[in-house]
């Protein structure tokens, strides 16, 4: 059996080298492919089907909760395993929702990373030690009366087009991004701002960063 062939998604070029170094020193890993956005990860993914993505929650273009969504519905085998800041019960639960395996904080040693890796690739859940253990009953008994988020109110295109808005890209720029017509973004933004009782474009943004689907950089 070969080494362990992982992905890294990062938008920050000093993390992923930092991590791609680290990972290419163990006899039992090979970093395949590096990407900086979640368009980009989702398809590197597919092409090259490695057996972890390390993938960054706040990722341009499309956030690596959505990215996951995505990877895990093309039905490969590969995994992942999230890498946050955030230790909110919100982003964990969605990243497991959404199909991910593994939930690391950022600040982690590296040996976690690479228990997790090891963890994740024997198909058991692996979620970071200072992770609060009500998290994980929140998880295991995912509450229908749990507190409605952005990801149980908008459909997944309505999120894509939203974090692009709160990215600051204009209507023509998304409908651009996204190959659809002006009118059909315009459409989205509407029902967005119906969905979520939100009234300015500013407002949408503050409500994205605070869901975790945009940054504040």
């Amino acid at each position: 059996m070969g080494p362990l062939t992982i992905l890294i998604a990062d938008d920050h070029r000093l993390f992923r080298d930092g991590l791609r170094n680290l990972l290419e020193r163990q006899m039992g890993t090979r970093v395949v492919g590096e990407t900086a956005d979640g368009v980009e990860t989702v398809s590197a993914a597919g092409r090259l089907n490695p057996d972890i993505v390390l993938m960054d929650i706040s990722m341009p273009g499309l956030n690596g909760i959505e990215a996951t969504r995505r990877i895990v519905s093309q039905g490969a085998t590969t995994r992942v395993i999230m890498l946050s800041m955030h230790s909110d019960r919100r982003f964990v639960t969605e990243s497991l929702k959404a199909g991910a395996m593994g939930y690391l904080l950022k600040d982690c040693a590296f040996e976690e990373v690479l228990h997790a890796v090891n963890a994740v690739s024997s198909g058991t859940i692996y979620l970071s030690r200072r992770i609060n253990d009500s998290v994980v009953k929140e998880y295991a008994s995912i509450a229908r009366s749990a507190p409605q988020s952005a990801f149980s109110i908008l459909t997944p295109r309505e999120r894509e087009v939203l974090q692009l808005l709160a990215e600051g890209k204009s209507t023509k720029e998304t409908s651009v991004r996204l190959s659809v017509s002006v009118k059909t973004i315009e459409t989205h933004r509407k029902q967005i701002m119906d969905k979520l009782g939100i009234h300015s474009v500013a407002e949408l943004t503050k409500y994205a960063i605070r869901e975790g689907l945009a940054s504040l950089e």
